[in-house]
This record gives C-alpha cells, structure tokens and sequence, in this order.
C-alpha cells in the first residue's frame, strides 16, 4: 500500500503532538521486535503503520537514527521498572538481585528482536546510549547489597558486576542468535552465573 492509498488518519488535536510521537515510537518497536535489525527500518513503513504521511516522521524525529535510539531508551526503561519491580518484591538482598537478572531474561525472552537491536545495534556506535549506565549502576547495587549483607565474598562489586552483566548478555544473545542449540532452562544458567561470578 503506498502513501497515497493508505487509509487517513484523523489528526491529533493541537498540543497532542506528543501523543503521534509515542505512536511513532510504539509501531517503529513493533516493526524493530519483527525484523531485529535497526537498518532494515524504513521511516516510510513507520509512517505506513501509524496512518500519517512520511514527512509528518521527521517532524519528530530527524532520521532514523534518532527513532530508533527513542525506541532503544524506551526498551531501557521498561527493563530498569521490571528490575525494580521485581527486586522491590523480593524479601532479601540475593534473592533481589537474581529477580532483577530474571526479569531482564524474560523481557528478551517476550522480545529477542528489541533485546538484539539493543545491544547490537549500529547506532549504539554512533550516537551512545548513555541511558544504559542506569542498568549497570542498578546491578552494581544489587551486588553491593549482597556483599554488604555478608551473603556474597567482599570483592569490587562494579568489576563482579560487569562481568555478571556480560554472562547474562552473552547468554541471551547466543540465545536469540543461535535458538537451535540445546540451551538448558535460562534459570538454571543464572543461577550459575550468580553463584560462580558473585558468590551467593
């Protein structure tokens, strides 16, 4: 369907341009957890699938770049509130930290195309996430906390913490990129990781 023929979307009231922008950002989402590529996104299919004409894309967002690095910040947010969540929940310092870790291992599980353009992304070269540092700070708590509380060997948390975090993205990249090989239960896998690079 091109843009002539698409159906025509009724326009947002003045001062809901905000509301279009979120629009923008959830089907670009849609379309990145689909083809798990950032380069392979066209602003005209975007504009395509929120019924507006392509021109009405950049007056939002000047490239691609720029959508989807607003779809990536969007993705790190929804994993820093399911961590919280998750890690509020739980009634102690270990158990608060391999909630956190799960809950990121079930949200790449629910979107392995997000999750891969996350970290593999092209933009992250060019433009910088700087909205990550969130989610390593927030597991360099989680295992101070641990440590702190006796549970855990003392040892630098922000270097036990890096190398917990880059188990867990290996593990889950290789999952999503390599599905077919016989992968033993996510869970049992974290809690490996926690008990060999933490200690707990």
């Amino acid at each position: 369907m091109d843009a002539a023929s698409a159906p025509r979307r009724r326009p947002n009231a003045r001062g809901q341009g905000e509301l279009l922008r979120e629009e923008i950002i959830g089907a670009a989402a849609e379309m990145l957890d689909e083809l798990a590529d950032d380069e392979a996104l066209s602003l005209r299919a975007v504009a395509r699938a929120v019924s507006i004409a392509a021109t009405s894309v950049y007056l939002h967002f000047p490239d691609r770049d720029a959508l989807v690095l607003a779809v990536l910040q969007r993705c790190h947010e929804q994993l820093v509130q399911l961590g919280d969540d998750a890690e509020a929940a739980s009634g102690d310092p270990v158990g608060a930290l391999r909630a956190r870790i799960l809950a990121q291992v079930g949200w790449a599980q629910q979107h392995p195309g997000l999750y891969k353009v996350l970290h593999e992304s092209k933009v992250h070269r060019r433009l910088g996430m700087p909205f990550k540092k969130v989610l390593v700070e927030r597991t360099i708590a989680g295992v101070q906390r641990c440590m702190d509380a006796g549970l855990a060997p003392v040892d630098d948390a922000t270097t036990v913490a890096i190398d917990l975090r880059t188990a867990v993205n290996g593990m889950l990249a290789q999952r999503i990129n390599e599905p077919d090989l016989p992968w033993p239960p996510a869970v049992e896998q974290v809690d490996r990781f926690l008990a060999k690079l933490v200690g707990v």
